[in-house]
């Protein structure tokens, strides 16, 4: 039962903020907390009249379709199901990038520019209208009370996009005060900081933890070395997300955390794609996202089949991401979930892990405190970071537009120094191109530093972080 503040944020405070937003977070909440107990041939029947309005909005309103449809013979009006996307041709983050404008709706409300580093380390910058937020908001609302567990209930964020942490403004920060959500810097993962984290969260006293599971489990284990205790201040669950979860990591967080752990996969590009429910299943949020697996030759596989992970967003009119290519691998189901919810089932999500790099101090700090140095330089179209030593780092740059021997390479070196530490060599390499691995994926950051006396798992193929 939700505490009497709890249910006033929830019910009062939230939508009013939403309100205030022009966000339909609320009537789009409602709308899909019903919907979950529909038979899936009704849920499928609800996805293809929303993709048949995506589908006429963009032959009128995106010219990048417009054109598209034109060229191809494609009639939206004629669409009866998601399988009739299998007709257009998939969205890559290349395509994005060439037709970033004509991507853009005519009559677009109030779209916000955002931007995530590729599975190359390449900047995607794309935008993100009001729709989409709303739904995506809702959607993670209605997971998030499947666990018991509401919007007004304490709760820590460990994260590490720039995105959120630079936002930290005096407005931002008495909205999670009366929200009772902390937002913890997930970069610096020193044992100091890791143990000013146990003591925030004891002090905190939080029903939810939300973040990356590789973080929580370190928080973990080091509550276990230091003999403290952290399965007595009532966590109800712990929502990870934006990697790979591994059977070690969740082991460790319900044990330490005495909470279960519910995992989550979604992007920042791609949207709010799946979450975990109390009785194991992936829940695709099927009223708003259609996921189809492609082999390598892009053909569309059956469920039980492994392959690349393709998304339609169907609340993004504004902007539409319309078969965009994830680049993660991931299989699904055709297996009811014994919840009782009619939602597809997303089986497995393979491949998607961040890795921890050692500072010359033995600083721990997120890959992804690297991944930013490269991605914000100008001129750099890919890279791959390896971390060999405490000494050493040797980082390779395919040059793009923009790049300069000059300025860039100092730059890069200043900022991987100003994080690994002053007297730690960084060897730049200037390369043609960055090689895929075999499963397709790229690793674009890897540690052979070990983490408290443990090696982080490898392959380690960062992703940029998500909502």
């Amino acid at each position: 039962m939700s505490g009497l503040y709890t249910r006033f944020v929830s019910s009062v405070l939230f939508p009013l903020q939403e309100r205030m937003k022009q966000h339909s977070t609320v009537a789009d909440h409602a709308a899909l907390d019903r919907s979950q107990w529909l038979p899936t041939a009704q849920i499928r029947d609800i996805q293809s009249d929303r993709l048949r309005s995506l589908l006429t909005h963009a032959a009128t309103h995106v010219p990048y379709y417009r054109a598209l449809f034109a060229r191809s013979g494609f009639d939206p009006a004629g669409v009866t199901s998601a399988a009739d996307l299998q007709r257009l041709p998939f969205l890559t983050k290349a395509v994005i990038r060439a037709n970033s404008d004509a991507l853009r709706a005519d009559d677009a409300q109030g779209l916000a520019r955002f931007n995530t580093g590729g599975s190359s380390g390449e900047p995607l910058v794309f935008f993100i209208g009001r729709e989409r937020v709303s739904r995506d908001v809702a959607a993670k609302w209605r997971a998030t009370r499947w666990w018991n567990v509401d919007i007004g209930d304490p709760e820590i964020v460990l994260w590490g996009s720039p995105i959120e942490l630079g936002a930290q403004d005096r407005v931002k920060l008495l909205r999670d005060r009366l929200m009772r959500t902390r937002l913890l810097p997930a970069f610096d993962m020193s044992a100091s900081k890791v143990d000013h984290f146990i003591d925030v969260i004891r002090d905190t006293r939080p029903k939810m933890l939300f973040g990356y599971p590789s973080a929580f489990a370190l928080i973990a284990s080091r509550a276990q070395e230091r003999a403290v205790r952290l399965d007595d201040v009532g966590l109800k669950v712990a929502f990870v997300t934006s990697e790979r979860l591994y059977p070690h990591q969740r082991e460790v967080i319900e044990s330490v955390f005495g909470c279960p752990v519910a995992n989550g996969y979604g992007g920042r590009d791609a949207g709010f794609i799946a979450h975990q429910c109390p009785d194991g299943s992936m829940h695709i949020t099927a009223e708003d996202i259609v996921v189809e697996i492609v082999d390598g030759d892009g053909r569309v596989l059956p469920a039980g089949q492994s392959g690349e992970i393709v998304v339609t967003h169907l609340a993004t009119r504004d902007y539409p991401f319309i078969r965009y290519r994830t680049g993660d691998v991931g299989v699904l189901s055709d297996q009811p979930c014994s919840c009782g919810r009619g939602l597809p089932v997303l089986a497995e999500v393979q491949g998607r892990s961040t890795d921890f790099v050692v500072a010359a101090d033995g600083t721990v700090m997120h890959g992804l405190s690297l991944i930013y140095v490269l991605r914000d330089q100008p001129g750099v179209a890919a890279f791959r970071i390896e971390q060999e030593s405490l000494a050493q780092t040797r980082v390779a740059v395919v040059p793009g537009d923009g790049f300069s021997v000059e300025r860039s390479v100092p730059a890069i070196r200043k900022g991987l120094q100003d994080r690994l530490g002053s007297g730690v060599t960084i060897v730049i390499d200037l390369v043609d191109a960055i090689p895929a691995e075999a499963s397709g994926k790229y690793r674009y950051v890897v540690s052979r530093v070990p983490v408290s006396g443990q090696t982080v798992p490898a392959p380690a193929a960062v992703e940029a972080a998500h909502a």
